[in-house]
């Protein structure tokens, strides 16, 4: 069906050999209750069926604007410039081909833009989830603070913002293989773009053993230096010196914590503590629901869980809120 006007939200969603995913991550948007958007899918060079699967979901919604932008692998950056290029909505929306997002994220982030002119980031709160059906676990952020963003990660790359702001910070850098959310939210404050947080689980992170948030943990101060360095006036005299350090000839050394500095040390230390709790919490809740699973079937297998209440028998705990 053709659409007369410009939809408000531009939802931009690459997809690199994530083709098993991309119908979930889809549905998310086609739910959504904010009904004027577009979806622009990009296959950055897949060697699985990405580019038949986003066919075939263009061809299942005929009613709905989403399009399909195919490019030689380019990375993450690159694929989000491509299509929020293409993309005709003053609101854009970052969404990974394996996450989701609840049927209101777009009602609410697009209220706080419409009612606030001097806002130009919505975040949310984020719930995680795996494929082995564990429960979702809940992952809290603090009101956006300037000062905060410096220091740590405080919302995630799924938040949606103006198209000004990508305009004005130049996109997503390119050279960045991990941590590029990060430094396109810095770039964004650099730049005097302020944002509010909604403190609602409206976005759905699915938590692997592999992706680029693992290899971002695990390269967390590289990847600060890189940031440092690409928005040297908004650090410390300290802090760029020892960023120029970490990305120059010395960079084994620096990465030693007698030799960062202790506001960045700070930073890692807090970064390390919140990805231990996350990861703890959700090998516990694995072992405990596979467990009761056992112990399900094993009862099942002797007759003496067939006419018992699930309540009764009790169900797989949820970890607490981190």
């Amino acid at each position: 069906m053709p659409h007369s006007s410009d939809p408000v939200v531009s939802v931009v969603i690459p997809c690199h050999d994530y083709g098993r995913y991309l119908p979930e991550a889809v549905s998310s948007v086609v739910a959504q209750t904010f009904r004027d958007w577009e979806l622009v899918i990009v296959d950055d060079g897949s060697a699985d069926n990405t580019g038949e699967v986003a066919e075939d979901l263009i061809a299942r919604h005929p009613d709905r604007r989403i399009r399909l932008i195919r490019q030689a692998n380019a990375g993450v950056s690159a694929a989000r410039n491509t299509g929020i290029e293409a993309a005709a909505g003053r609101y854009i929306l970052p969404l990974d081909a394996d996450d989701v997002i609840a049927a209101t994220m777009l009602e609410k982030t697009v209220a706080v833009l419409d009612g606030n002119p001097g806002v130009a980031i919505a975040s949310t709160d984020v719930f995680t989830f795996t494929d082995d059906d564990l429960p979702p676990q809940a992952m809290s952020f603090p009101a956006y603070s300037r000062e905060l963003l410096l220091q740590r990660l405080i919302m995630f790359y799924c938040s949606l913002y103006r198209r000004e702001a990508w305009q004005t910070v130049g996109g997503y850098n390119e050279s960045m293989r991990a941590g590029e959310d990060w430094d396109f939210w810095v770039g964004c404050a650099e730049h005097g773009f302020d944002a509010h947080h909604i403190p609602e689980l409206l976005f759905g992170a699915r938590n692997k053993d592999t992706g680029l948030h693992v290899e971002a943990a695990e390269n967390d101060l590289a990847i600060r230096a890189r940031i440092v360095s690409n928005h040297p006036s908004l650090f410390k005299p300290i802090t760029r010196k020892w960023a120029q350090a970490v990305l120059g000839l010395d960079a084994e050394a620096c990465l030693r914590d007698e030799h960062v500095p202790d506001d960045i040390l700070t930073r890692a230390a807090e970064m390390d503590q919140f990805l231990t709790a996350v990861m703890a919490l959700q090998r516990t809740a694995r072992v405990q629901y596979y467990h009761i699973k056992r112990l399900e079937k094993a009862l099942a297998a002797h007759g003496g869980a067939a006419d018992t209440p699930a309540r009764e028998r009790g169900s797989a705990p949820t970890a607490s809120a981190v």
